[in-house]
């Protein structure tokens, strides 16, 4: 099974964070075929699951890591909605396993107490996520439904 996480690492501490937690997880799940993939911020995330898609990668699941923290404009609502929006959209459209780990927080301070490993760890639930919806979608597969 081949799992890629697109991170957008934008803030770094709380990148780190986020991506050890999704590593964690699925390395105690015993998946060790990874691929990670950097881009700028939250947008690009669902372009590469797009442009993975396009190019028959073979990837089983996604996983979106990234963070938003609302700033003094609404940029910050557009990078939100159109990133949540986007990767629903593929995960619908295309019948996709994706584990949405990017965080939107209001300051900093919420944003590391969701990607700390000994907090919330939503790296890890994006990616304990994954697995669960690739799963979903093989016994569905099986069963021909």
């Amino acid at each position: 099974m081949r799992i890629l996480i697109i991170e957008a690492r934008y803030y770094e501490d709380i990148s780190n964070a986020l991506l050890e937690g999704a590593l964690d997880a699925l390395k105690k799940n015993k998946f060790l075929d990874i691929t990670t993939i950097t881009v700028p911020g939250a947008l690009e995330i669902p372009h590469v699951i797009s442009m993975a898609e396009r190019e028959n990668s073979g990837y089983d699941g996604y996983i979106a890591l990234g963070c938003v923290i609302r700033g003094e404009t609404t940029h910050y609502d557009y990078v939100c909605s159109e990133s949540a929006r986007a990767l629903m959209d593929l995960a619908i459209n295309n019948q996709l396993a994706i584990g949405n780990g990017i965080i939107t927080v209001e300051n900093y301070d919420q944003a590391f107490a969701r990607a700390d490993l000994k907090k919330k760890n939503k790296g890890g639930f994006a990616a304990e996520t994954v697995l669960r919806m690739i799963a979903i979608k093989d016994g569905m597969k099986a069963k021909n439904v």
